[in-house]
């Protein structure tokens, strides 16, 4: 086959579609595909050498595209490379326009998706460009100014062609791009995510073994590491997971995972953000940065198997400890990740195990044997994962996931897998009252169906449970219960597809090589006739209760509703599946039943009549000479018989049986056409007699009729379904049917029969035409021209005739004729459509109906609008018609769309993803040939727009704008697609919609006007008119828009009106992207087209370009750009014109601005009247124009920025340090000089000038980048203060705008006016307008500025303070490259100003000076704002103006500081020397802002790997320190009182009220640092647990006890913290020692503590023996204490740790508990009267209780099954029954829960009692009667 196929095509194709080889046409696809192919490359590359991306390259690629979707890869390697350097090298020019990038960007992904197909050898692609590429795009630095707009999809198609292009960079690419982004790595900075994110897209993982040494391993140890000793999960985190994710998937067995493995568990559990512990408290970075479920997914399928099983024996462990969280009595918001996970992860290991064992090898690194997931990793894995799915099969999200789980696990275990979901199938069978039991155990069944029928060695009992299932699902077909009844008949389809439904038990005593399964299978198979019967009688009687009679009263609807059309489908498609895999013994049984219900009864036909045709149908399409040889001769007879009665032609209603004769015989014929033909003189003569009844319903019933006939006899369609070819008919004695059951269908011989019209069908069918058609045509034609007179309905009725006609025939009729028309779009290569074959020859000797139809409708809708408007149902049927004269073949769109929809859920459903090779049903995969084959028939790419077609959408353009809205809306619909289809049209209609809305075309009605508005608003999958990417239509749609207000038709008083221009407005903005202006094509570009011309085959007819067309072409691209820049400024010109002019309605002045601001460029400044504008709004009336124009103003000054040159400077010259050898980060010698240091700052000229400032905080921290650019010396620089002369002419507007102080008055009276009382915020805008008017005119505006602001700073009005806050942030931003001496003067100015705003400081502004200084410290050399850090640090905390403007202070100042990171170190030593006396303030809020900025200093204090100890202030140093003042409170043994401050006290309060202050203040620092710094100091907070551990209450009060709370939730927070191996046992002895306390309340809150802390770092103590054996003794010792409360909750921890089995109910343990319930309690004294009662408990009371407490944690720690040990401890337990309190309340609690959460499956759990315990058991859990 391949070498007949590459001889015919001249090459060996690279791999493509197999569906095409096997359609009925297949042998003439080869040359098809061949001349398309060869024409894409001529035609292509012409293009690229001719310089023409639009329309040439564009059209072409497009071409491309659809070339892949037709015939897959269908090209030779050579081929496929060139196609993929070429598109490379257009997609990376650097001035493309992005929406083109797009395009080509996904076709490019395309061609590379299959990276099998190339190996590294084949191409190798350069990373460099696609990383500028995306770096320009993702990190634009003019996007925010809004001088780009980019599309919203652009981020995702970029990150998935890096992806697909990965694979094939160089192997130096690695350490190159490492070179790139590692100086970006500093981790307080935002470029920490953003190289972090570089490395997770770029890096490649896919090198071969032995260039591992120059791909992973030069990062995987820096990174890993990282990522080992980050905490509180940072934003970049995720990426590094998703990275080592995919390394590990790449790379399974060469990367030794062992010492991390219980590292990512415990980080994997702790993202899952699972619920804990009694009080929860969230951290809430971790809700929002969780890991992605997906890759976690991939990396740990990627890590099973191989030598060590730990990877195995941790997720079993993961599965153990969260099992209990799928429960469905279970939900929260971590639900869903939980299920994701479930329903990923078996997926993930099938797609591995299938690259293991049936994939075929490519050049992709094979997995080595060592590392094979064995048949016992298998066993294991399946094993952990059941009890979690079994139990999310009844979630209350749904049982989707889990059948999808069961799906992929029953593919490699199913004798694991299948029998317990058939043991939870068989009671939901049984039940009534739990529906959504059975509904959630059916969905699972289906998705196990295929592994259970198939059997194979490994459950070959498998498909002995088919026949029950099949007949107990039977009752499910209840018309009361809508789910049920659609599950049962997906159930029944399911299953009866697999499997062939044939009667074998006669094979019992005709063979005798049957095996004792296949003997029981074959005595079942005798049920199988009853099976069907007993369907269809359920059926019947859901259709007997579903009658419109029964479902309806008189008035409502007779259409079906919603729920009515899905029964009907599933009802009809699950019967029509039963008929086709019935023997024919079976078929003629059923057959003969069907007929006798549906002859013996009449049905109306909305409802059940549609349900039972359907069934008829079903029968007819299985075998159609038996089924029609009854049904026609009866229906014709029924039909004559009531037809010999004349009147019943002009009959109202007609008589209910002759309708349902007709809905029958139009359902029956729809079959094979050669079929129908022995009964063409019956249908002739029933077609003649129904088709002009009067009554519309029998009419509509005879069109159904008619176009069923034509459409069986002119399609192509396979005949038949039948999952075996060949159908069951063979003779037993060599065939067994049970052989076949759960087969998949061979994509080899799969011998499909295919229906190919003869030529007595065709024939036939244009007898018909010719009978029905002809005149219908006629009559129409005489009415159209006046010459008779038709009633309205009987103009319905021949409309009505005319489109089935179509319907039926559409794929008969050529397609209409008329002369291109080319004059809109000149190309210098040709554009033409491709035509594809799709099996029909057209008879060019018959009249072609199409054109008569089409010349008719034009003549008839002429007429109908001129005459009679109002006939709208006439106008809708002409709509429809003109839509299948343009575009129906045979088949639609939507109905295509929706089959390719369940053909790919039902192949989800049922596929084999373990063996992979498109195993899949027979009759799915004839389905996926019969859509390759619609496929074919529906691509119409670039069809050719001829004059017929100009007619027809003109006349659809009138329709739109007529006078009714439904018709319009119809019509709108049609034209949408049609202008989508045809190239180029929308440059012929945009005039003709602009009449419409022209001002000076007075005659157009309002209905006109908003048709037309409508037109251009599109719909919203389609085109949008009125937001072409194209300089010339927008260049006409806009001003129109804009120009539309003056028109008359336009009321403003129309809601209808305004909301479609605020729609159109909003629309153009949504959709709107820069369009390019630069059309370039580099030589790269020729170069590689050229090469791709010139060789391989097929050899392109076009001759290569000669040198006269390249310099034409080059002349048509120079014209091209400067033609573009022209329309650019010509548009604009336009546009400023319409808004100088004074009548223009307010709405359209602000859609003209709108427009405007989307024009603003980066690459082609603004014209000088557009900039006079803007400036001038800034002073509008409106606020909406004023903050367009502030944006847009903020963009000009972009635009006009005269850049500053840059020089590379050596970092290791300045500083005069040798490089260090070695890789460390953080604080080093050479990068000392960048650091803050008060005594060499800058303050003379001189200094200033031989300063070197880097401003970018990231730099020479983590190393220097290769080549660091600086700016050039000041001389270099452009001229700073220049003359008005010197200006540019842009310049002097804004200049002399900005130097009048009438306009800087009024403008700054409107900054400061309130927007949204309360909502206000600082905005960046403004900051963006003012930094770029100090940056442009350097001080020019200050004097004129200087008043007001003074001003506006002594006013405390909020609006009037964040004017000055905005002003203020722009001008420090702004002066960055002023002289010395111009920022000296600003500090002058600058410093009275701050000092005065932070004293008049309130509540609503301290937030915009916060903003304000840390936007003015942001990305600036901290030596060059000396000034301002100096006076900020003046006295932040010194008690003038109280203490809300103490905390204001520190909130300033902490966010300038946070600004600058590690270079301040000098500052943030000051700032901590001047705090720590002031740490016992008073006030609650001095207090929580002192411990937030002692985070921000402590925050450089990072633990992480290759780092230098930080020279900024660290932790271990400080907490020393507190902890010596805090030592009154830890010696004491007195409860700890909050200090509340008494007015009169006197004299030096003492230590101790000193030292609680201070603790109030240390734990608002721990809490606020415990979710922001990246590593968290576990020694140092040990240090402190004993102090919370005392104060934390142990009950909710209700009391506001400030410190007390503040305790609780520190350590709650402190608990979920991350631990380090290393750390645990500093943690536990700390708890033991506190565990030793003479507080109950401090041991009560270690167990709290203990139950979040393990679970948080689950892993990380199960792989450390002694830790669990620590935890395990101390919960046991806190058992017996003498605190009942305590106790108590001892139990509570253990049940916990019991269930997430981190410990385990072991024998030693067992009986521990069970010698301590013996423990002999004394004998109550008698108690003389009165003496006081003994309160204290002794100790053997103490000692029983422990032992009982322990047994029942034991008994409560599994509360959804029943482990082997619990009857016994059950037992044990009721013998404590009748003990003293608090010991029975302790077993009457446990035994009412055991109850409670046993009782949903007492029926399995029963089974693991004797009858003995049982009897206790029923005894102790019914509650005693009351009335006994």
């Amino acid at each position: 086959m391949k070498k007949a196929q590459s001889e015919i095509l001249g090459f060996v194709p690279q791999k493509d579609i197999v569906y095409n080889k096997l359609l009925p046409y297949a042998d003439r696809l080869d040359e098809e595909s061949n001349e398309i192919l060869s024409k894409i490359k001529g035609n292509l590359c012409r293009a690229v050498q001719l310089r023409e991306i639009w329309p040439g390259v564009l059209f072409w690629t497009r071409k491309l595209s659809t070339y892949i979707r037709l015939y897959g890869r269908k090209f030779s390697k050579e081929d496929h490379v060139l196609f993929i350097k070429l598109l490379y090298e257009l997609v990376t020019i650097p001035k493309l326009e992005i929406s083109m990038m797009q395009g080509l960007g996904r076709l490019l992904i395309n061609l590379l998706k299959k990276r099998e197909l190339l190996s590294r050898e084949d191409i190798e692609l350069d990373w460099r460009p696609l990383f500028e590429l995306y770096d320009r795009i993702l990190f634009s630095k003019t996007e925010h100014l809004g001088l780009n707009w980019f599309p919203n999809s652009v981020e995702s198609v970029l990150k998935t062609l890096i992806k697909n292009c990965r694979p094939y960079f160089s192997e130096a690419s690695t350490q190159e791009m490492l070179d790139e982004w590692r100086p970006l790595l500093c981790p307080f900075d935002v470029t920490m995510q953003r190289a972090i994110s570089y490395f997770e897209l770029f890096l490649p993982t896919t090198l071969p073994p032995e260039l591992h040494h120059r791909g992973f391993k030069l990062w995987f140890d820096e990174l890993i590491s990282l990522w080992v000793s980050v905490q509180n999960l940072p934003s970049w985190e995720m990426h590094l997971v998703n990275l080592f994710a995919r390394l590990a998937n790449d790379n399974i067995g060469y990367i030794d995972w062992d010492p991390y493995i219980h590292k990512i568990f415990t980080r994997i559990l702790r993202s899952l953000n699972l619920p804990v512990g009694t009080s929860q408290m969230m951290v809430s970075r971790y809700v929002t940065n969780a890991y992605d479920i997906s890759h976690v997914v991939l990396w740990v399928s990627s890590l099973l198997g191989g030598p060590s099983k730990q990877a195995q024996a941790q997720l079993s462990g993961l599965f153990n400890s969260i099992t209990s969280f799928f429960h469905p009595s279970n939900h929260g918001r971590w639900l869903m990740k939980l299920m994701r996970l479930l329903q990923r992860l078996p997926a993930s290991v099938v797609r591995r195990l299938h690259r293991e064992r049936y994939k075929k090898p490519t050049w992709l690194t094979p997995i080595p044997d060592s590392h094979k997931l064995t048949e016992d990793n298998i066993t294991e894995f399946v094993e952990s994962m059941m009890q979690p799915v079994l139990l999310a099969m009844f979630s209350k999200t749904g049982s989707l996931d889990a059948a999808q789980a069961l799906q992929n696990l029953a593919l490699m275990r199913p004798e694991l897998v299948i029998p317990p979901v058939l043991e939870r199938t068989y009671p939901a069978l049984e039940t009534l009252t739990e529906p959504h039991q059975l509904t959630a155990t059916l969905s699972c069944m289906i998705g196990v169906a295929r592994s259970l029928v198939s059997g194979g060695q490994r459950y070959p009992e498998g498909p002995t449970h088919m026949l029950p299932l099949l007949m107990r699902a039977l009752p499910g077909v209840d018309p009361n219960d809508f789910s049920k009844c659609m599950i049962t008949f997906q159930f029944i389809a399911t299953f009866v597809t697999l499997v062939p439904l044939v009667d074998c038990s006669s094979a019992l005593n005709e063979r005798t090589d049957l095996t004792e399964l296949e003997r029981e299978m074959c005595s079942a198979s005798a049920e199988f006739e009853d099976f069907v019967l007993l369907f269809m009688d359920r059926c019947f009687a859901l259709i007997d209760s579903s009658t419109l009679e029964q479902t309806r009263e008189e008035t409502e609807t007779e259409k079906m509703t919603h729920l009515e059309t899905l029964v009907e489908l599933g009802l009809s498609s699950t019967f029509s599946t039963i008929l086709t895999q019935c023997s024919l013994d079976i078929f003629k049984v059923a057959l003969e039943k069907v007929f006798i219900f549906a002859t013996t009864n009449i049905f109306e036909t909305r409802v059940s009549g549609r349900m039972v045709a359907d069934m008829c149908r079903a029968a007819s399409k299985c075998h159609p000479a038996e089924t029609l040889k009854l049904f026609v001769p009866h229906c014709c007879n029924a039909i004559n018989q009531i037809a010999v009665n004349e009147e019943v032609l002009n009959e109202e209603e007609l008589d209910k049986e002759l309708l349902w004769s007709l809905q029958l015989l139009s359902e029956v014929t729809r079959v094979d056409g050669d079929k129908l033909l022995p009964y063409r003189s019956e249908l002739v003569q029933m077609l003649q007699f129904s088709l002009h009844l009067k009554c519309k319903q029998g009419y509509t019933l005879a069109c159904n009729l008619l176009h069923h006939t034509l459409r069986s006899t002119v399609l192509l369609y396979p005949t038949e379904y039948c999952s075996v070819p060949g159908g069951f008919h063979q003779p037993s004695g060599d065939y067994l049917p049970i052989k076949d059951w759960g087969r998949p269908g061979d994509l080899w011989n799969l011998d499909i029969r295919w229906h190919v019209p003869s030529v007595e069908e065709t024939s036939f069918a244009f007898y018909l035409l010719d009978l029905i058609l002809q005149p219908e045509l006629q009559r129409l034609q005489r009415f159209a021209q006046g010459e008779q007179e038709m009633s309205r309905d009987d103009v319905l009725q021949s409309l009505t005739i005319v489109q089935h006609c179509l319907l039926g025939a559409g794929g008969l009729l050529p397609p209409l004729k008329g002369e291109p028309i080319t004059e809109f779009v000149h190309s210098m290569v040709n554009l033409d459509e491709t035509n594809l074959y799709v099996g029909t020859e057209y008879d060019d000797s018959r009249e072609n109906y199409r054109d008569a139809v089409c010349s008719v409708m034009r003549q008839l809708l002429q007429y109908i609008l001129e005459h009679s408007e109002d006939d709208t149902k006439s106008l809708f049927s002409i709509i429809k018609i003109i839509s299948d004269l343009l575009q129906f073949k045979g088949s639609h769109k939507h109905e295509f769309d929706s089959r390719w929809k369940s053909f790919n859920l039902v192949k989800k459903s049922m596929e084999n993803r373990l063996h992979g090779r498109k195993q899949h049903i027979r009759a799915l995969l004839i389905d996926r040939v019969m859509l390759q084959h619609e496929l074919r028939k529906l691509t119409v790419e670039g069809c050719q727009y001829k004059s017929i077609h100009q007619q027809l959408m003109r006349d659809l353009l009138r329709l739109s704008t007529s006078t009714y809205s439904q018709v319009r809306s119809r019509a709108q619909s049609v034209f949408f697609t049609a202008l989508g289809t045809y190239n180029f049209c929308c440059r012929d209609l945009i005039p003709h919609v602009l009449q419409f809305i022209n001002p000076e075309n007075s005659s157009v009605t309002q209905q006109q006007f908003k048709g037309a508005l409508y037109c251009f608003l599109g719909n919203h999958s389609g085109v949008c008119l009125a937001n072409l990417h194209d300089w010339d239509c927008i260049a006409l749609t806009w001003p129109a828009i804009v120009r539309s207000g003056l028109s008359s038709a336009m009321s403003l008083e129309k809601p209808s009106i305004v909301r479609l221009f605020d729609d159109l407005a909003d629309k153009v903005h949504r959709q709107y992207e820069t369009i390019g202006i630069d059309f370039c094509i580099h030589d790269k570009c020729c170069a590689a087209a050229k090469q791709l011309m010139t060789t391989g085959s097929p050899f392109p007819e076009e001759p290569v370009p000669s040198d006269e067309e390249v310099t034409q072409g080059l002349k048509k691209q120079d014209l091209k750009n400067s033609e573009s820049v022209e329309k650019y400024q010509r548009l604009i010109g336009e546009m400023l014109v319409f808004l100088n002019k004074r009548n223009m309605p307010w709405k359209f002045e602000q859609i003209a601005i709108g427009f405007l601001s989307l024009l603003l460029r980066d690459d082609q400044q603004l014209p000088p009247g557009a900039v006079t504008f803007f400036v001038k709004s800034l002073n509008h009336d409106s606020l909406y124009v004023r903050k367009v124009a502030i944006s847009a103003v903020a963009g000009i000054m972009r635009q006009i920025k005269r850049p500053h040159k840059k020089v590379p400077v050596d970092p290791i010259e300045i500083c005069g340090v040798k490089e260090l050898s070695g890789k460390l980060a953080g604080d080093r010698l050479d990068n000392q000089w960048l650091q803050y240091n008060s005594s060499s700052l800058p303050r003379t000229q001189q200094d200033w000038d031989s300063s070197v400032f880097v401003e970018k905080t990231h730099w020479g921290y983590h190393c220097w980048p290769r080549k660091l650019m600086m700016y050039a010396p000041p001389e270099e620089q452009p001229k700073q203060n220049l003359t008005r002369e010197e200006m540019t002419e842009r310049e002097q507007i804004i200049f002399d705008h900005f130097s009048d102080p009438v306009f800087i008055n009024q403008f700054i009276e409107f900054l400061s006016l309130e927007d949204r009382k309360g909502k206000d915020k600082f905005s960046p805008r403004r900051f963006c307008l003012f930094k770029g008017l100090f940056r442009n005119f350097s001080d020019a505006f200050v004097p004129v500025l200087r008043p007001h602001m003074e001003r506006l700073v002594a006013d405390s009005h909020e609006s009037k303070q964040r004017c000055v806050a905005e002003i203020t942030s722009g001008l420090i931003r702004g002066s960055k490259h002023w002289s010395y001496t111009k920022v000296e003067g600003l500090w002058e100015l600058l410093c009275p100003l701050i000092r005065t705003a932070l004293s008049n400081i309130t509540i609503e502004t301290y937030a915009d000076w916060g903003t304000c200084i840390a936007t003015a410290c942001e990305s600036r050399d901290p030596r060059k704002l000396h000034w301002l850090f100096e006076m900020l640090m003046e006295s932040p905390v010194n008690g003038e103006g109280g203490s809300f403007v103490d905390a204001c202070r520190l909130y300033v100042l902490q966010g300038g500081l946070a600004q600058q990171e590690w270079r301040v170190p000098e500052l943030l030593h000051r700032l901590l020397q001047y705090l720590e006396p002031k740490l016992t303030q008073v006030y609650k809020n001095v207090r929580e802002r002192i411990g937030s900025v002692l985070t921000y200093i402590f925050m450089i204090d990072v633990n992480l790997p290759h780092t230098q100890p930080t020279t900024s202030p660290r932790i271990a140093d400080f907490t020393e320190r507190i902890l010596v003042q805090l030592k009154p409170l830890t010696e004491g043994d007195e409860e700890i009182q909050n200090h509340v401050m008494e007015e009169n006290e006197v004299g030096e309060p003492d230590e101790r009220t000193q030292a609680i202050k201070l603790l109030k203040t240390v734990l608002k620092w721990l809490i606020a640092s415990a979710g922001r710094s990246f590593s968290t100091a576990v020694p140092e907070q040990l240090r402190m647990l004993p102090l919370l551990f005392k104060i934390a209450p142990v009950e909710n009060d209700d009391s506001y006890d400030e410190l007390k709370r503040d305790a609780k939730t520190c350590l709650s927070l402190m608990s979920q913290g991350l631990l380090y191996p290393e750390q645990i046992p500093m943690v536990l002895r700390s708890l033991q020692e506190i565990a030793g306390s003479s507080s109950w309340h401090a041991r009560y809150t270690v167990l709290t503590y203990l139950q979040v802390m393990v679970f948080y770092n689950l892993f990380t103590f199960m792989s450390d023996r002694t830790a669990v054996n620590g935890v395990r003794a101390l919960v046991i010792r806190l058992l017996e204490d003498e605190q009942l409360e305590v106790r108590e909750m001892a139990a509570t921890t253990l049940s916990g740790f019991l269930q997430c089995n981190f410990l385990s109910m072991d024998a030693l343990m067992q009986t521990h508990f069970e010698a301590l319930c013996k423990t002999r309690l004394p004998k109550k004294r008698k108690r003389e009267l009165g003496s006081t009662v003994d309160t204290i408990p002794s100790a053997d009371l103490v000692r029983r209780h422990a032992g009982v407490l322990g047994l029942s944690a034991c008994i409560l720690s599994s509360p959804y099954d029943v482990p082997n040990w619990m009857p016994q401890l059950l037992m044990d337990l009721s013998a404590h029954l009748n003990d003293t309190q608090p010991i029975e309340m302790t077993v009457k609690k446990t035994l009412s829960n055991f109850r409670r959460t046993h009782h949903d499956n007492w029926q399995q759990h029963k089974q693991q009692f004797t009858d003995d315990q049982l009897l206790v058991l029923t005894d102790l859990l019914v509650s005693p009667c009351y009335y006994a």
